[in-house]
């Protein structure tokens, strides 16, 4: 097991506890108490080492049905970040390619308390201005628009056969830069409908999120996850369009149908509800069709069995998931890193974690950021590859600031 204790970064105004799901009361005077970074190399399983690492600092999430009875002295919660590879790890995928950025560790849980010495200061910048000596060059892309085409391609074949129903292709792109990431990455948060906005980070690498899913949610006894699948342009004639859309529809409940089926693994018998179907919602100029499925928390379910009945987030796979995952491990070049997996807050009785779409991770010299979409039989290549553009380009524009 590996374990690191503060980094110190915290001192810097841009630098404050910005997690996504952080209470916003407590954001001002949190501190950090301990984190623990896993890395496949660490051996053993990365849900069952966070579940631990949590209990040893008073946070028991081992029975998420039960409600919190009182809050661990000095401790008021966690961050907790799980990689796309270490989602697949924890259901027997292929791991597929390499990560682009290795420094990032591939599941992170970092402990917080609130510093009694502390009298409020500033809360992170996200009115758009870049730190000092900001500068981030060209981006250049892990594949062609050709390559990502004949990956879509690839998966209408798959379909055809019968190998599965759907896949959620991603493509990748690095930039370099100079000066520190960490205040254009907190901006991302500032996005509209940035659900789940906000940063981590650690020695030598960080996370801006500016996600609007859900992966899961667990409070007062109940587990929900909010799955997006559906993109259309944010104007009237795009409203139109998505809601009139039986590709995106049925692209839509596919997923709809899978996260039942993974909350159903962790829910009390005849629980699972779907609250909502294909509402169409707004993130930057974008239209997204989203739906909530919940269900009842069943009797002694752990954070580590949650995270591996949802992780990695179905939306962001394909149908069946495991086949799905075969063929992203096949046709991806690079993999996922810091996107499609989970990052958010965990505390007594209260798990709250989105999905890593629209989500930016640094390296010590390069920026790295990823995009894509669902594919089903009736995906039309070029309309996937300028829909994964659609959703990258205000997240570039941002970070680009100066």
């Amino acid at each position: 097991m590996r374990k690191n204790g503060p980094t110190g970064v915290e001192t810097l105004p841009y630098a404050l506890i910005d997690v996504p799901g952080v209470p916003p009361s407590c954001r001002s005077v949190l501190v950090e108490r301990d984190r623990y970074e896993w890395r496949p190399a660490d051996g053993g399983d990365p849900a069952a080492l966070a579940e631990e690492f949590l209990a040893g600092h008073g946070l028991d999430l081992s029975d998420l049905a039960r409600p919190a009875t009182h809050q661990p002295t000095g401790v008021c919660g966690a961050a907790l970040y799980v990689s796309a590879a270490a989602g697949a790890r924890l259901i027997g995928a292929p791991p597929g390619a390499p990560t682009p950025a290795p420094a990032l560790p591939e599941l992170a849980v970092v402990v917080y308390g609130h510093d009694p010495s502390a009298t409020g200061p500033p809360t992170p910048t996200r009115d758009g201005r870049a730190g000092p000596g900001w500068w981030l060059g060209d981006w250049r892309e892990s594949w062609t628009p050709r390559q990502h085409a004949d990956a879509v391609t690839a998966v209408r074949a798959a379909i055809a056969r019968g190998d599965v129903y759907q896949v959620n292709v991603v493509g990748h792109a690095a930039a370099r830069y100079l000066g520190d990431p960490r205040p254009a990455l907190s901006r991302l948060g500032a996005l509209p409908g940035a659900r789940y906005g906000g940063t981590l980070h650690g020695d030598g690498w960080a996370i801006g999120c500016a996600s609007p899913e859900t992966l899961v949610e667990v409070t007062d006894g109940r587990v929900i996850t909010r799955p997006i699948k559906g993109t259309r342009p944010a104007t009237a004639a795009g409203r139109r369009d998505l809601l009139a859309s039986a590709k995106e529809r049925a692209e839509h409940v596919m997923i709809v149908d899978l996260e039942r089926n993974d909350l159903a693994r962790v829910a009390r018998t005849g629980s699972v509800r779907v609250d909502e179907l294909f509402a169409v919602r707004r993130w930057c100029d974008l239209w997204q069709a989203e739906s909530t499925v919940s269900a009842a928390v069943a009797d002694g379910l752990g954070l580590a069995d949650l995270l591996r009945a949802t992780c990695p987030g179905g939306s962001v796979t394909g149908a069946p998931k495991l086949a799905a995952l075969a063929h992203v491990a096949a046709l991806e070049p690079v993999g996922r890193g810091a996107s499609m997996g989970a990052l958010g807050w965990v505390g007594p009785g209260r798990v709250d974690l989105g999905l890593t779409i629209r989500t930016v991770a640094a390296d010590g010299d390069r920026l790295h950021v990823w995009a894509g979409g669902g594919i089903t039989w009736d995906s039309d290549p070029d309309a996937e590859v300028a829909e994964a553009a659609a959703k990258a380009a205000p997240v570039r524009a941002l970070l680009a600031t100066g």
